[in-house]
């Protein structure tokens, strides 16, 4: 899981598992790991908490999809291979980042989460569409690249 320091996101290698410090604000440059060079995102989703959360998304110029999952809900389970998928065929389009609505209780509040897996679409920190409920790879993409 990232981690924050000062609007630096602690983001480990999925290729050689070296940690790479990131300015959050160059989160939009599709990132190398500094020890194997390969890509750090790679259409991966990132997971985000309370601490890390504002950082990335007011950093990013691309539209964010927001998953608030818990670890003990069905639904977000199944929707995870999906969430995954999605994130994979946006790479460079769309950042998609997990939260655990249980571990990061500020955002689930701040966001008005009253169940979950709820996605949310933001553009420039603004929400701009919500979907609740477990859906295919195919409506995440559908909701990432909605225009307001």
């Amino acid at each position: 899981m990232p981690v924050m320091n000062d609007t630096r996101i602690h983001l480990p290698c999925p290729h050689c598992g070296a940690t790479n410090r990131l300015p959050a604000a160059r989160i939009d440059e599709a990132p190398d790991c500094g020890k194997c060079g390969q890509p750090l995102l790679q259409g991966q989703p990132l997971e985000l908490d309370d601490s890390s959360f504002d950082a990335v998304v007011s950093a990013t110029k691309l539209p964010v999809v927001v998953d608030f999952w818990a670890a003990w809900c069905g639904p977000c389970q199944m929707m995870a291979p999906a969430f995954k998928q999605a994130a994979a065929q946006l790479q460079g389009r769309a950042l998609l980042v997990k939260v655990n609505s249980d571990d990061s209780p500020l955002l689930s509040q701040r966001y008005g989460i009253r169940s979950i897996p709820t996605l949310l679409r933001l553009q420039g920190g603004r929400e701009t569409s919500r979907q609740s409920g477990a859906v295919p790879a195919s409506a995440i993409v559908a909701l990432a690249m909605y225009t307001t």
